[in-house]
């Protein structure tokens, strides 16, 4: 129960990682608000919660609107009574090239991976404050690390997020308030095998294709792609007072694709 008594915001909760991180984060004694754009699936997470004995609720959020961060921040006060932890795992790609990414692409991509992580600090923080501690979780990428050829704007958007983790650690360590950036790398999710409308696939694209597995694969010095469970257990770390004095900082979890 390293989370007794903590009340946590998961975005993009209702997704293959944060569904792993709400429950995970449940099973360890804290009190979960999912939100998703996915309202339906984000119920269905909560259910599988309290069906297991934890607590939860669930809540629609468009990560990219301020107005819908502060309501959820104001419901999972009222349900739960605080809020001390936010962990943000919406994201989105177009996976094409250079030349191919449009500027519609580019600013989707930024709003969601980069400025939505901005919105969700501003509106967490006061809630945060009045509870008189916090971390909040943002999730990288191998682009995190290492910049490729294709898709820019996620890569941007990700190198981007170590300075925002940074700049949020240091402008609220007054507060007794945390900031880590959990960054994965090629990890077995709906986000790389499905086709939705904010992370378009293809054969091409998709790891459903036996090929583009292998690559990632392959690219894994520990031999596998990692599961949602792994980046759920660093989540889970560095929510917890183990990980007291680690902040601004970047916890890699890649089975040394990024080596």
């Amino acid at each position: 129960m390293r989370l007794e008594g903590r009340v946590a915001l998961v975005a993009g909760g209702a997704g293959s990682m944060g569904s792993a991180v709400a429950q995970l984060f449940a099973a360890e004694g804290a009190a979960v608000c999912v939100a998703d754009m996915d309202k339906e699936r984000a119920d269905e997470v909560v259910g599988e919660i309290v069906e297991d004995g934890g607590r939860a609720i669930a809540a629609a959020l468009d990560v990219c609107q301020a107005e819908q961060w502060e309501q959820v921040v104001v419901s999972a006060e009222k349900a739960f009574g605080h809020l001390d932890l936010m962990a943000n795992l919406s994201g989105s790609n177009y996976r094409v090239s250079f030349d191919e990414q449009s500027e519609d692409m580019w600013r989707k991509i930024i709003d969601v991976n980069l400025t939505a992580c901005f919105i969700g600090i501003k509106a967490v923080v006061p809630a945060m404050r009045r509870a008189g501690r916090g971390v909040m979780l943002h999730v990288g990428s191998l682009a995190s690390i290492h910049q490729g050829a294709g898709s820019p704007a996620y890569g941007v958007s990700k190198i981007g997020l170590v300075a925002l983790t940074r700049s949020a650690a240091a402008s609220y360590a007054q507060d007794n308030i945390r900031c880590v950036l959990v960054s994965p790398g090629h990890v077995d999710t709906n986000f790389l095998r499905g086709d939705s409308a904010h992370s378009p696939n293809s054969w091409e694209t998709s790891i459903e294709n036996p090929d583009n597995y292998e690559r990632r694969r392959a690219s894994t010095p520990l031999g596998r792609l990692c599961l949602p469970e792994d980046i759920a257990k660093t989540f889970l770390f560095a929510a917890s007072d183990e990980a007291a004095m680690i902040t601004g900082s970047m916890l890699t979890v890649d089975g040394g694709a990024g080596i």
